[in-house]
């Protein structure tokens, strides 16, 4: 029987400033996580010859350099077990390249998931430290909340959003992250903003805090993204996730984000999004510790 999948969530950048950058070149960053109901699955089944595998997973990304065996490598180092292993299919719905964090989402996936199955007892803060060597999305990944990400994305508060729905447009022309943190460009002082109090506004149209600082730097390279904010914007204020290529906008309910996806332009892709509390990967955690001590309990 096929193991239950492992959820990996993606995620949208309500904001993302570039406060400054390091002299060991990491940039400085304020940004707001939003999880959202879009997600990549994982099914994992342990091996005891060391052998990681992986199936599936993003096109044209060879296994070696895929986040999920990474992950998995690099958790299976700190434990010292050579005789660890792991066939990971990745079932891939989120957009490579289109700044939703699906390889982040994934490689802490893999973290979670591997740390339980393998019965390492690693705590969170533990694999978040481990995530951070491999993105710096990873870490809110693990933890599993909507939060404030400071720093190179290592200092996060959680924060409560209110319910939110997202139309989500990726226009089909993946951006590198590299390039778009190296340009020459960018605007590198962001001041911090304050999250403000009390509850953002959930309806459609909602006006979001901050901006976007590599937005400018994407659309200027990239006229599919530029093209995108401004078909989304005419339904919407649409704003640029990470460092894109997929913008999105708030719209009052489902209904509403599907509607104003109606008549995409051919190559683009839509999503309606839910806006997430809390990450499935916790629940699931949660599922499959009831399953193992079932039988201890019998």
């Amino acid at each position: 029987m096929s193991p239950a999948p492992w959820p990996a969530p993606a995620k949208l950048n309500l904001f993302l400033h570039v406060t400054g950058r390091r002299a060991d070149g990491y940039h400085e960053l304020e940004t707001l996580f939003q999880l959202v109901d879009l997600e990549d699955e994982l099914r994992i089944v342990v091996r005891r010859d060391g052998v990681i595998a992986r199936s599936g997973g993003a096109a044209g990304v060879p296994a070696e350099e895929d986040l999920v065996v990474r992950a998995a490598r690099l958790l299976r180092a700190r434990a010292g077990d050579p005789g660890l292993g792991a066939e990971i299919d990745v079932a891939k719905r989120i957009p490579v390249g289109g700044g939703l964090g699906g390889g982040s989402s994934d490689a802490a996936t893999v973290l979670v998931a591997l740390n339980e199955l393998w019965g390492l007892g690693l705590t969170a803060a533990r694999l978040a430290a481990l995530g951070l060597e491999l993105g710096a999305d990873v870490p809110v990944f693990v933890h599993g909340d909507n939060a404030v990400a400071r720093g190179i994305g290592e200092r996060l508060e959680p924060v409560a959003l209110p319910p939110r729905v997202y139309a989500v447009v990726f226009p089909g022309v993946p951006v590198s992250t590299a390039a778009a943190f190296q340009a020459p460009e960018l605007t590198r002082n962001s001041s911090a903003i304050t999250i403000p109090g009390s509850p953002l506004p959930s309806g459609g149209g909602a006006q979001l805090p901050g901006r976007n600082d590599l937005e400018p730097v994407v659309v200027a390279r990239h006229p599919a993204v530029r093209a995108a904010l401004e078909w989304l914007g005419e339904r919407s204020p649409a704003r640029m996730t990470g460092s894109g290529a997929s913008v999105f906008a708030v719209f009052a309910d489902r209904l509403a984000a599907a509607a104003a996806l109606e008549g995409l332009p051919a190559g683009w892709t839509g999503f309606v999004a839910q806006g997430l509390h809390r990450s499935p990967l916790a629940a699931r955690l949660a599922a499959e510790r009831r399953a193992a001590e079932g039988p201890a309990r019998r």
